[in-house]
């Protein structure tokens, strides 16, 4: 069950949870990857309410956002979510289904085809209207060193979502 939330009500919350870690699930097909996240935005874009999220160019959650430009950020609120977080930073979804590995529970889109994760009930799904590769030659040289180490460093792509649903899921 699925309760409908302003997501700019909780936009605090969601950001605050973000800092700390959430995950972004994307989906090609019927593989379904769940990857760490802990930076993103959230405003108005052209009229529209989005998400941004970052991914690296090295990210299988990368490719199966290319192949299919939607995705869903699952938020954790309460419980320990810890363990969840670290193999979905620290694993690719190359090697391991993460998902089955963790025993997460898929919750069926509302939207947009990609699930979101029981564990982590906070909901938004979200469609890329836009995306654009970071220019490193554009960032603080503190910002370059300490998150890429050089311009050939392994720099992220910015996806701007479309939020076109968000809910807590109910269990």
């Amino acid at each position: 069950m699925k309760q409908e939330i302003d997501v700019f009500g909780c936009s605090g919350e969601i950001l605050k949870a973000l800092s700390s870690g959430a995950l972004l699930m994307t989906k090609s097909g019927e593989q379904v990857n769940a990857m760490t996240i802990g930076w993103g935005c959230m405003g108005i874009e052209w009229g529209k309410p989005v998400m941004i999220v970052y991914v690296r160019d090295s990210r299988y959650s990368k490719e199966l956002l290319d192949a299919n430009p939607y995705f869903t950020v699952s938020i954790p609120e309460g419980g320990d979510c810890r363990e969840i977080l670290k193999v979905c930073g620290t694993k690719s979804g190359r090697d391991m289904d993460k998902i089955a590995a963790l025993h997460l529970t898929l919750e069926q889109a509302q939207v947009n085809g990609v699930p979101g994760v029981t564990q982590l009930p906070l909901t938004v799904e979200c469609k890329v209207i836009y995306q654009k590769r970071q220019d490193p030659t554009a960032m603080a040289p503190e910002i370059l060193k300490k998150h890429y180490g050089s311009v050939d460093g392994d720099i992220h792509t910015a996806y701007y979502g479309e939020i076109v649903a968000a809910y807590r899921i109910q269990s």
